[in-house]
């Protein structure tokens, strides 16, 4: 009887286990996670993670994000996390090697890039508590892009140029 108890009862953790797994599982999100990460030519290694929603028919900026004057998490579920190992220039100005989370204002075509150094949260809903945890702030133009991208987008160029694309809204920015 005791083998019995002590055979169910490990099959019912094993489940409980594999049931938690199964939930943890981010590339089953209706917003799946991407990772792109580049050595750029001053020897920094950039690395972008974040989650790619997609348009699904929607407009960007009426009834989905980024919405105009609002701060936006750049992409989905977790706030995107920008990292540097290296201590890099961001269009001019010195951001210091970590971890960031990455945030955009968009305000008619120009955008606001945020680095803000808490890095671990869930969208921006925190933000405005940790605003003056910004590391740097930079702005932008932004422009249509050359080709839809159904998918929210990251690339890094070896040159260091940053580039986020979704739907026909592109923005880039240097990183040196």
């Amino acid at each position: 009887m005791k083998k019995i108890l002590s055979f169910a009862l490990l099959c019912s953790l094993l489940m409980v286990q594999l049931s938690a797994c199964a939930q943890d599982d981010k590339s089953q999100r209706p917003s799946p996670p991407a990772k792109v990460s580049q050595k750029i030519s001053s020897g920094a290694t950039i690395t972008i993670d974040y989650s790619q929603p997609a348009v699904k028919g929607r407009t960007i900026g009426t009834n989905l994000e980024p919405m105009e004057g609002q701060v936006w998490r750049t992409g989905a579920n977790e706030a995107t996390v920008f990292e540097t190992d290296k201590d890099v220039m961001i269009e001019g100005k010195a951001l210091p090697a970590g971890k960031y989370a990455l945030f955009t204002i968009t305000n008619g075509e120009q955008t606001t890039i945020i680095f803000n150094k808490v890095w671990k949260t869930w969208g921006a809903f925190d933000y405005p508590k940790n605003k003056d945890q910004d590391a740097l702030q930079v702005t932008v133009e932004s422009y249509e892009a050359s080709t839809f991208f159904e998918r929210m987008t990251f690339t890094i160029s070896e040159s260091g140029t940053v580039s986020l694309m979704w739907g026909e809204y592109q923005l880039d920015f240097k990183v040196q």
